[in-house]
């Protein structure tokens, strides 16, 4: 069900005016500012607590998901933005002005329903498989909230224009098949030309995971120079800091959010960035058979890959108190600096819509051990 919120720049005011200087120091007491090595914003509140929320950005908005409801707060252009042919001002994508739209969704968890499902490393792949349905289907609705009333056929003035279903679906078969690609079969590929010479298959696979990291580091470094994607950077700082924010246990305003550090420890980026590490070591014990069994190899390998990348991540949420986790990470939260960008107000609110819209529902930390066993959720 959607249901629009409020207009423009009122639910900053509404949110944040309120307690836009009030932060009670004595309340953030599992709080420490960001320049702590640990690769966060310097002057930025780091929460110290993991609570079972995550989320993504999408179009003009953010996706929130706990163990049993998902959200999507998505802000919506005004009539006359949608009547301007080009969106786009000096090549940089114009902010939507209109109301908050939230639309708010059941989740019921295979992993609740299946005993065996919540096994370590295969309850991450489960997880992440139903996170990415939920994020393409979030990230439809952004898309469709972004379009104009459909022209003829429509039975109410509110109707809109939608991208199909099979479209995405598509888009989802495509988007896998690139990511398998390009970061495991070209990889093995590009090594294959020298294994002759390598005539070891330690420093074969050593240099197999040079190369793959180097095109995913070189792959999220373009995505970062896009402009199309500033404001969806944008949005991904606001879920973020929203999230901490939850954790830390302050209320939920934008003023709030906005003192916390944009990076995560459980953000999909340091999550790819480990998978990226952790394969390099999956794929060790195979050492070098045929070209086509090395290509096999790494495509089978991904679910496992994942799993095993899916429970370090969740471990390094766990304990990010510990000093050792924090060097570790530290490189996968340098990473987020290409990913996130600051957000303003504006789209803080719209993140605190989205998570406010799945608290209404749920209380995470209320939950019993049985209803959070195997729910696992990235940030």
């Amino acid at each position: 069900m959607s249901a629009p919120l409020a207009a423009g720049s009122s639910v900053a005011e509404r949110n944040g005016a309120a307690d836009r200087s009030v932060v009670d120091e004595s309340t953030a007491v599992e709080l420490q500012t960001g320049a702590d090595g640990a690769g966060n914003d310097n002057g930025k509140l780091n929460a110290q607590r993991d609570a079972p929320v995550g989320g993504q950005a999408v179009l003009e908005g953010v996706m929130m998901r706990g163990v049993a409801h998902w959200a999507v707060a998505v802000r919506k252009p005004t009539p006359e933005q949608l009547e301007q042919e080009d969106r786009e001002e000096g090549g940089s994508p114009i902010a939507a002005e209109g109301e908050i739209e939230v639309s708010t969704f059941p989740l019921t968890s295979s992993l609740q329903r299946h005993r065996a499902l919540r096994l370590p490393i295969v309850r991450g792949v489960v997880a992440l498989g139903e996170s990415m349905a939920i994020g393409f289907r979030a990230l439809g609705i952004s898309a469709n909230a972004q379009l104009p009333p459909a022209e003829d056929g429509a039975d109410e003035d509110d109707s809109q224009q939608e991208i199909s279903g099979g479209v995405w679906a598509g888009t989802v078969i495509v988007a896998l098949v690139l990511a398998i690609g390009l970061f495991f079969v070209i990889p093995v590929g590009l090594t294959s030309l020298i294994k002759g010479q390598l005539h070891s298959s330690v420093l074969f696979w050593v240099i197999e995971g040079l190369v793959r990291t180097a095109i995913f580091l070189g792959y999220m470094f373009l995505l970062s120079r896009l402009r199309d994607l500033r404001r969806v950077f944008e949005y991904h700082g606001a879920e973020h800091k929203t999230i901490s924010c939850y954790e830390a246990g302050l209320p939920l305003t934008p003023a709030n959010a906005q003192r916390f550090t944009r990076l995560h420890p459980r953000c999909g980026t340091s999550f790819l960035l480990v998978v990226m590490i952790v394969a390099i070591f999956v794929f060790a014990p195979i050492g070098l058979p045929a070209w086509y069994w090395l290509v096999i190899t790494r495509i089978l390998g991904v679910p496992v890959i994942a799993g095993i990348s899916f429970e370090l991540i969740k471990f390094a949420g766990r304990n990010r108190r510990r000093r050792w986790v924090q060097i570790v990470m530290w490189p996968g939260l340098k990473l987020q600096l290409l990913t996130t960008r600051e957000p303003d107000l504006d789209e803080l609110a719209v993140a605190i819509a989205a998570l406010e819209a799945v608290l209404a529902l749920e209380t995470p930390g209320e939950l019993s051990a049985a209803d959070l066993m195997g729910v696992e959720v990235v940030a």
